[in-house]
């Protein structure tokens, strides 16, 4: 893996991490447009991290910060690249930028139905916490 590369996307990224989204992501959100993207790389441009392999998208994960929590959302990997540390990259790098803005406890949103994605979240470290619920109400139709 000596040829990863990870980097912050650029305005230039986004219809790329869409359409890599429909092939890697498990599920799809209400932001998985590109207004939705765009907004977020505009708001915080080292948010959305990306990893590279020869020049080729093989790995995003989204690093919000809010000014108080620490955010994990988007952790995919090109499903020909999985269990070779790309994961675990990207991981790092967004777990060094959360301590590098104050950050002190990041949290990730895994699909329930997501046993794979599960697994992984375990292996690095997290746990799901039962006792909380994930509230949502849609602001857009």
């Amino acid at each position: 893996m000596t040829d990863l590369r990870i980097r912050a996307a650029s305005a230039a990224d986004l219809d790329t991490v869409l359409a890599f989204w429909k092939v890697a992501a498990e599920g799809t959100s209400i932001s998985d447009d590109r207004d939705g993207v765009e907004r977020l790389v505009a708001r915080d441009p080292e948010a959305l991290i990306l990893a590279e392999q020869g020049g080729e998208l093989v790995g995003t994960v989204i690093a919000g910060f809010d000014g108080w929590r620490c955010h994990l959302y988007r952790l995919a990997v090109h499903p020909d690249r999985r269990r070779q540390g790309i994961g675990s990259a990207l991981l790092a790098a967004a777990e060094e930028r959360f301590v590098r803005l104050g950050g002190r406890r990041g949290d990730a949103m895994v699909l329930v139905r997501n046993e794979s994605g599960q697994h992984a979240w375990r292996a690095a470290g997290y746990t799901p916490e039962e006792h909380w619920r994930r509230w949502v109400k849609h602001l857009t139709p």
